[in-house]
């Protein structure tokens, strides 16, 4: 994905936040969210950028008067509507076979969730630079408990004397825990089976450390990428 894409999906979850898309847009957004785990991942830090705003507005009661107004507009739009589907044959055609349908999806879900045990949440992070918020990461956990690490842009050469090391931590964990060294670009696919069940907003960060990795339990070196892990 190109840097221009990249923008152009940051400001599209941007005004999916906010509210500023059309109902059918939104819809859209909403439909692509549930595939798309960068999109959800943008959407997710908005949602975490805006909230302090919105926790700091105090709710507004509407008026007695718009109440009013609204009830009997919606109540002539609900009689005008309803009375030309009445006589619609066309409706009840419809209807049947809606609840037909309906019935028989419900049976095969119902067989369905007895008899598979429910699946762990996905969880996704995208890590972007502390200084100018720009992604360079994203980061994937599937129910297979493998992290998959892919990078968003073209990366830097890395010096000689320097390597990439990613490293986790969860609330109520007493440190990070490293989750191996990397190359500047290349994807690279890590097991979690050793770890605690990753948890929503889990901390993850890539820091430059020594051509071995940090000599000790704990990273050494600048925080180049950072983000913390939304379950999709």
């Amino acid at each position: 994905m190109t840097p221009e894409e990249l923008i152009a999906l940051d400001d599209l979850a941007g005004e999916y936040v906010i509210g500023t898309l059309s109902w059918e847009q939104r819809q859209a957004v909403a439909s692509r969210l549930r595939h798309e785990p960068i999109l959800a991942a943008k959407v997710a830090q908005w949602e975490a950028r805006l909230q302090p705003l919105a926790d700091n507005v105090a709710p507004l009661e509407p008026s007695a008067q718009l109440w009013q107004r609204l009830n009997r507009t919606l109540s002539g739009v609900q009689r005008s509507v309803w009375r030309r589907c009445w006589d619609d044959i066309r409706f009840w055609r419809f209807t049947s076979g809606a609840v037909a349908c309906a019935a028989l999806f419900l049976s095969i879900a119902l067989v369905v969730k007895l008899g598979t045990p429910p699946s762990p949440p996905r969880f996704v992070v995208v890590l972007a630079s502390p200084q100018d918020k720009s992604p360079g990461w994203l980061l994937q956990v599937g129910t297979d408990k493998k992290l998959r690490l892919i990078p968003l842009k073209q990366q830097a050469p890395m010096e000689a004397n320097k390597t990439l090391q990613l490293w986790t931590k969860a609330d109520g964990w007493s440190g990070p825990v490293s989750l191996g060294l990397l190359k500047a670009g290349v994807p690279v696919e890590v097991s979690l089976e050793n770890l605690p069940p990753l948890l929503p907003n889990q901390l993850f960060e890539i820091t430059l450390e020594p051509p071995q990795g940090s000599p000790i339990d704990r990273p050494t070196g600048p925080i180049l990428s950072i983000g913390r892990a939304v379950a999709t």
